[in-house]
């Protein structure tokens, strides 16, 4: 009687099999889920650093974050509603600026998150047609 059985093999490589598709699983769940940042969408306000001070002058580190909100913004441009996670100061901006499309046309690309640069190049996508015709 041989001292192993020819169905280990086909058992180990089974359960490899298995174990390797669950973590491909969870790979692709782990790509699908982005984690959500500390930033203004608009202004690209974002988490500062710096120190609690005592009175005995101790110094501990700690976190400035920014008064972030989530609010639908209205684009008259596309017709649609945005949501956009931004400032309390951002939201300020963009009522003073008339909107947020007169905001995104002013702003800079270099502070906009990815979904805001699209919507800054949907709008004036949108506006050109009109003014062409």
């Amino acid at each position: 009687m041989p001292l192993w059985n020819a169905n280990f093999f086909h058992e180990a490589a089974d359960s490899i099999a298995r174990h390797t598709a669950r973590l491909e699983g969870l790979a692709r769940y782990e790509l699908k889920v982005a984690k959500m940042s500390r930033a203004c969408e608009l202004t690209g306000k974002a988490v500062q650093t710096g120190n609690n001070v005592s009175h005995a002058n101790n110094k501990t580190r700690r976190r400035f974050l920014p008064n972030l909100v989530n609010v639908t913004l209205i684009s008259e441009a596309l017709n649609q509603n945005v949501r956009l996670r931004i400032s309390a100061n951002a939201l300020r901006s963009v009522e003073h600026r008339g909107g947020l499309d007169a905001f995104l046309a002013k702003a800079d690309e270099k502070e906009l998150s990815q979904r805001a640069r699209l919507l800054k190049k949907q709008i004036a996508k949108k506006n050109a047609g009109q003014a062409a015709a």
